[in-house]
Formats: structure tokens, C-alpha cells, sequence
């Protein structure tokens, strides 16, 4: 059984499978506070769920891509098992992370999308360096930059780990914090082999759930 928050259709908003339609899995639960997060709803509210009904809300949308997110989902220790089962199910199946517990037992047919907290989040201390040595091609890194000291701590880590090599990097900025067009000019001006990126469903939708 899994606590489950919501399971909506919508557009992908952000990695590099933005503007798909894609069904979204939210687990319930988070064990980090990040100042800026933007789903505080999927701390405590859900439903239970076991793998076989998950499967059923999914397939009714019949969808190609299917992203499992949080909270932090891998604060259930059942999400590995749903993660295996919708790969299973023949769908081309995403995982949004933290960074900040072990992603050694996702199923390796999953794309990885893994946090790396910047200062500016609250929630460096909870980076799970040891992470970094399993990602793949197949996954990516983000990180969400809440000002110039944020930029400048991201630009060091992606320089000192050689993640570019390692993975997609992505580079967000804090919605309402940091003006988009800013961290474009520092990504530009730095010459960054990084993965600018906007959160497609705010710009559509705003602050909507389920959307």
C-alpha cells in the first residue's frame, strides 16, 4: 500500500520531457521543509492505495510517459515497487527526487530526476552526495536557484563533479525570487553546459493542483 496525494493529467512542465502529456502520481509525504516549495499539500494529505488500483487511475488516461513525484516519494518505501510495476505496464515512467535519499533500488528503466539543494533552499545539508555516483544518461540533475549565491554554489558543483558529463543538468529559477531572463544571462555569460528551464504548468496554469 502507498498513501497517495493525487493522480492528475496534464502537460510535463519541466526536465527534458516538458510540453508532454504525461500522468502525474504524488505521493504523499516529504521529509524536507524547502523554503520555496510549492506543493506543502502533499505533506499529509492522501489517500491509501495499493499498486494494482494506482495502475488502474493510470491506465485510464492511457498515457505514454507517466511521472511519479512527491512530496518525496521515496520516503515510501513501497515506491520502488510502483515505480517497477508501471515500467512493467509498458509506460516510459519518470521519478522526481529530492536528492536526499538513496536511488540505488529505483528500477533502472526509470528516469531519475534528482534534486541537488542549493544553500538558498534550507535543505543543503540533506543532499545525498553519494547519489551522484549512480546517475546515468537516462537521469538528470536539477537544481532550482534561489539568487546570485545559489547560481554561483550550483555553477561550482556542476564544475568540481563534472555532472554535465555525468547527466542533463537543469537550472530553474525560484518562481517570484529570481527573474528568469537574470539566470539566462549568467548561464550564457559562464558558457554553462546546462539545461535552462522555466515550470512550464505555472505558466499556463498558475498555481492550479492537478494541473
Amino acid at each position: 500500500m502507498l498513501r497517495i496525494n493525487e493522480i492528475f493529467y496534464s502537460l510535463q512542465g519541466e526536465t527534458s520531457r516538458a510540453g508532454l502529456p504525461t500522468v502525474f502520481v504524488r505521493l504523499t509525504g516529504c521529509p524536507l521543509r524547502c523554503g520555496y516549495c510549492d506543493t506543502s499539500y502533499a505533506f499529509d494529505e492522501g489517500e491509501s492505495m495499493d499498486v494494482s488500483s494506482i495502475l488502474d487511475q493510470v491506465a485510464a488516461y492511457a498515457p505514454r510517459y507517466v511521472t511519479v513525484t512527491g512530496g518525496e516519494p521515496l520516503a515510501q518505501k513501497e515506491c520502488p515497487a510502483l515505480l517497477s510495476a508501471l515500467c512493467d505496464a509498458g509506460y516510459s515512467v519518470s521519478l522526481e527526487t529530492s536528492g536526499a535519499l538513496d536511488i540505488s533500488k529505483v528500477d533502472p528503466r526509470v528516469s531519475r530526476i534528482v534534486d541537488v539543494k542549493t544553500p538558498g533552499s534550507g535543505e543543503v545539508a540533506k543532499n545525498r552526495w553519494a547519489n551522484l555516483a549512480l546517475l546515468t544518461p537516462h537521469d538528470e540533475l536539477k537544481f532550482v536557484i534561489c539568487d546570485v549565491a545559489d547560481y554561483e554554489w550550483a555553477r561550482q558543483q556542476v564544475q568540481d563533479h563534472q555532472l554535465s558529463a555525468r547527466c542533463p543538468v537543469l537550472f530553474s529559477p525560484v518562481a517570484g525570487s529570481l527573474e528568469p531572463a537574470q539566470l539566462a544571462d549568467w548561464i550564457l555569460r559562464d558558457r554553462l553546459d546546462v539545461r535552462f528551464q522555466l515550470q512550464l504548468h505555472k505558466l499556463l496554469w498558475r498555481e492550479d493542483r492537478g494541473r
